[in-house]
């Protein structure tokens, strides 16, 4: 799935900060997601550079997995007060870690996220 003007060094670089990506977003809980912002900044900024090879899959799993969580989250917060919000916070929290998790592990297993 690599190009064949990627470097294998670009290839390991990619790697490495996928694997980055990952660990903020998990460290993102603890600092009220101060790392899940910094996680998604890595994302986009290093996404083009990652076209064409396996990383490309993970930077864009990041960056979806932040979005669909954030407007979720943004839904769910208000319907607390009437409960309903509570299993969706839950729920979200559980497909949140679920995406995060395999995608670190296929990163350290240097596969694609897909």
């Amino acid at each position: 799935m690599t190009d064949a003007n990627v470097s294998p060094r670009s290839t390991e670089s990619g790697r490495t900060l996928a694997i980055v990506a990952y660990i903020l977003f998990l460290v993102g809980w603890p600092t009220l997601h101060l790392a899940t912002i910094a996680a998604v900044i890595l994302a986009y900024v290093q996404r083009d550079d990652a076209r064409g090879t396996i990383w490309e899959s993970h930077f864009s799993n990041v960056i979806h997995t932040f979005w669909i969580s954030l407007l979720i989250g943004v839904i769910a917060v208000p319907l607390c007060f009437v409960v309903i919000g509570i299993p969706i916070m839950g729920l979200l929290i559980v497909w949140f870690l679920y995406r995060t998790i395999k995608g670190l592990v296929r990163a350290l297993d240097d596969r694609p996220y897909a």
